[in-house]
């Protein structure tokens, strides 16, 4: 006998995001749509900048999620708010979530004319960051997210904190929740292969050891300080690379930091990479020296792969990494700490592995994609059922 209920609809998720680079915002949304619950949700992406040709679009509409440029030059385009009106009633969206700073604004404003519930998840901690980011841009972003968005995620408690203190958000509507990776990626590795491949492929010795950072090179990301600190780690372990990986405008900077340090010959820039889980598995020990962070989802991606960390203890930082468990913590700008801190984990094979082991426990536990799209998806429909009531 046929049924007569009603069939179970779909909600549309409508992710507004300022470009789709190879950021760590960016990256996350991949992970995230991949693994959104379809049952309830049909996602698509809104980007509104094209950054380095938008390369994460691509990994995006392998899942078969649609991206969509509505492409707004700059903040007092007059014409943005109401093409992103439009853009928004033609998709049918249900809800829309926003990230960086030009769809936190024009996203959560055009969401509240539209009479729709929006999120935001804010994925830095920016009044530390001003070199990057204007005051007056922060103003207006976080005036928005007052004003216009129902609910706002921090990834970090230590980020709700500082978002609390500046903002001026109501405790409620700004929640925590982790970001988290697919740990699939990270299931079948072959550890002694990658190791293997990779030395070969850099033309490292085979008994190279590796220092790794993976990260946007910008000077906030503080990889200047492991290079002024890896002299005195050669000086005790001359098996000591520094394997960095990743691209930006600071890149030159760098290669000029490597060239005071006369360690040319220790010193590997890998570029943009998308074998990121092999390259992990290939090095040693993985180090985050960076100025500030709300919770850098590299750590977790390094903690996967079994890697002992070294980090600057900033931001969320601590929330991932227990001292003397799956790392060591760190003053930011501590270049004498970064040399210490390197040269005992490189000397202690055994403490190497203690370390990454406790890490896989600590990310399947706490960063794991699972835990955050169930989150997610409990927040997207509490607003969707409640809103307006």
């Amino acid at each position: 006998m046929a049924s007569n209920s009603p069939e179970k609809r779909k909600y549309n998720i409508i992710f507004v995001i300022d470009g789709l680079g190879m950021g760590g915002a960016e990256r996350l949304m991949v992970p995230i749509l991949k693994n959104l619950n379809r049952e309830f949700f049909e996602p698509r992406v809104c980007v509104l900048h094209i950054k380095n040709g938008n390369p994460i679009a691509n990994d995006l509409r392998a899942l078969g999620v649609p991206v969509d440029e509505v492409l707004i030059p700059y903040l007092r385009d007059v014409t943005a708010l109401p093409r992103l009106y439009r853009y928004l009633k033609d998709v049918k969206a249900d809800l829309v979530h926003t990230q960086l700073e030009l769809s936190d604004i024009m996203g959560n404003i055009a969401a509240k004319f539209m009479r729709l519930p929006s999120v935001s998840t804010m994925h830095t901690m920016p009044s530390q960051d001003m070199k990057l980011k204007s005051r007056l841009h922060q103003s207006v972003e976080l005036f928005a997210l007052r004003h216009f968005c129902n609910k706002v995620i921090s990834v970090s408690e230590e980020a709700r904190k500082f978002y609390l203190e500046i903002s001026n958000l109501l405790p409620e509507n700004l929640l925590t929740i982790y970001n988290g990776i697919d740990l699939s990626h990270f299931d079948n590795l072959d550890h002694q292969k990658a190791r293997v491949d990779v030395r070969r492929e850099f033309g490292l010795p085979e008994n190279a050891k590796i220092l790794i950072t993976v990260a946007v090179l910008r000077e906030f990301k503080g990889i200047q300080f492991m290079i002024r600190a890896l002299p005195s780690v050669v000086s005790k372990d001359p098996d000591v690379y520094y394997l960095v990986v990743g691209d930006g405008a600071y890149r030159s900077s760098l290669e000029g930091e490597v060239e005071l340090a006369k360690m040319r010959d220790r010193v590997i820039f890998a570029g943009q990479r998308s074998d990121i889980p092999q390259l992990l598995a290939a090095s040693d020990v993985f180090v985050l020296p960076t100025l500030t962070e709300a919770l850098p989802t590299v750590l977790a991606e390094a903690m996967a792969a079994r890697l002992p960390i070294i980090a600057s203890s900033v931001g969320g930082v601590p929330e991932m990494i227990a001292e003397k468990e799956n790392g060591l913590l760190l003053t930011a700008g501590d270049v004498d700490g970064l040399a210490s801190a390197s040269i005992s984990l490189m000397a202690d094979e055994g403490l190497r592995r203690a370390m990454g082991g406790r890490g896989e426990k600590i990310v399947n536990e706490k960063f794991n994609i699972h835990v955050q799209v169930d989150k997610l998806k409990d927040l997207y429909m509490g607003l969707i059922k409640n809103y307006g009531k």
